[in-house]
């Protein structure tokens, strides 16, 4: 949960740059999607769980989103980063189900970052393992107000590590409003964390 409210460096007039990411790898052909789908379609599964907000839709999303990329991916120009563009394909499958089935429901099963689970739970009292769970619980419902876009913008920067200017041509957005969408993304979940917590910082 931590990683979507950032540090401050996610401004919009920030370089895009504060978080340090690896590389997306640029070879766009079905051999290096072959030699990269084990790393990449649990990632594609979970993004599409969180906008699905179904398990079982989002693994047929999975599906026809590797069917989709692999029929494509010869294609594409030699420049093409070959992650985001999976993400892109992804993006549009997710829109293409939630019209055909009217799903509005979302539902995060993986609440707490890996950051936070590395807490010490035997130095946490229940009524403290309670609040957390209820704050995350908070936060996933107010991401789920979010407008799909914006959500869908804020989980790819935050969820899978993907850089502004990746995020740009998959939204269909310029570089700075990927930035402000973000933002104002993750100003919404302070707040709200904010409200619930009874003012506090």
């Amino acid at each position: 949960m931590r990683a979507f409210f950032g540090d401050g460096a996610d401004a919009p007039d920030a370089d895009g740059d504060a978080v340090t990411l690896a590389p997306s790898t640029t070879a766009c052909d079905r051999a290096t999607l072959v030699s990269m789908y084990g790393d990449i379609a649990p990632r594609v599964h979970r993004f599409l769980r969180d906008l699905l907000g179904d398990a079982t839709l989002a693994s047929d999303a999975t599906q026809e989103t590797f069917v989709r990329a692999f029929r494509r991916v010869d294609d594409l120009p030699r420049a093409t980063r070959l992650v985001p563009w999976v993400f892109g394909v992804a993006r549009f499958v997710a829109l293409e189900m939630r019209k055909a089935r009217g799903r509005v429901r979302r539902v995060i099963d993986d609440g707490v970052a890996a950051d936070d689970r590395a807490i010490d739970t035997q130095a946490r009292t229940p009524e403290d393992t309670l609040l957390d769970r209820e704050a995350v619980a908070v936060v996933e419902r107010a991401l789920g107000r979010l407008p799909e876009e914006r959500r869908a913008a804020l989980l790819l920067r935050c969820d899978h590590g993907l850089a502004y200017d990746e995020i740009a041509p998959l939204m269909g957005w310029s570089l700075s409003k990927v930035k402000v969408e973000i933002f104002r993304a993750r100003e919404v979940l302070r707040a709200t964390l904010q409200e619930y917590r009874g003012g506090g910082t």
